[in-house]
């Protein structure tokens, strides 16, 4: 059926397609009252080289050079990075930041990307985000995060007996914000469900009507057959 032959069946069936629309509105918002909304705080942290560098001077009396930790930024960074991020996300870590099994609350550390693959080669910085229904909850696990990635990476550095003036700083760049609602869940499940009212209507209104013109037109040969005994009989 093309488009017009479509709003003359919800037309002429309205009685049908909108009572089932109507369900399925409501079982829109119902849905949306019922999943809850989730809070997300962020933080983000950069690693530092010291001001020396990673290396410290061979003679006692040679003093080095001076650098700015801003502009000394190399590939090893990225690795120390992306080494934390994976140490971060094992469960064993999970559990003692106090991560859900059910997922309330939960966090997220990563180098900004979702592709695993891409957390290994990117930049020397690390994305910290906490989840929970709980505005307070999400916060908190985020700020243990932040704790975490410093204590791992110092922990780290002192077992492979790195100097302490060439270790690796981590730098709060943006502190665990204030917890920011999430309702995208709630907004997509709503919006599926319109969806499914809109194909539940045109389901409803087209099954009727091709239940009517079937008894129509079983009505209309029984009436047929009934006519021709009388015809032949004259």
């Amino acid at each position: 059926m093309d488009f017009w032959q479509t709003l003359l069946v919800l037309f002429r069936r309205w009685y049908v397609a909108v009572p089932a629309f109507l369900v399925a509105v409501g079982a829109a918002a119902g849905i949306y009252m019922t999943i809850p909304v989730t809070y997300t705080s962020t933080a983000v942290l950069v690693l530092d080289q010291p001001l020396a560098g990673g290396s410290l001077p061979a003679l006692p009396t040679d003093k080095g050079t001076v650098t700015n930790p801003l502009l000394n930024f190399d590939q090893g960074l990225n690795n120390a990075a992306a080494i934390v991020i994976q140490a971060l996300n094992t469960p064993e870590v999970a559990l003692a930041l106090g991560a859900s099994p059910t997922g309330d609350p939960s966090y997220k550390v990563t180098n900004g990307s979702t592709n695993q693959q891409e957390q290994i080669v990117a930049g020397p910085f690390v994305f910290v985000e906490g989840d929970s229904r709980n505005a307070q909850a999400a916060q908190d696990i985020a700020k243990r995060c932040v704790e975490r990635v410093k204590q791992e990476l110092a922990s780290r550095q002192k077992a492979l007996n790195a100097p302490e003036q060439t270790y690796i700083t981590v730098d709060v760049a943006v502190q665990p914000t204030t917890p920011v609602a999430q309702r995208g869940n709630k907004t997509r499940a709503a919006a599926v469900a319109v969806v499914m009212g809109v194909v539940a209507a045109l389901w409803a209104a087209y099954s009727f009507e091709s239940y009517y013109q079937a008894r129509r037109r079983k009505g209309g040969s029984a009436l047929e057959q009934s006519l021709v005994p009388a015809s032949s009989g004259a």
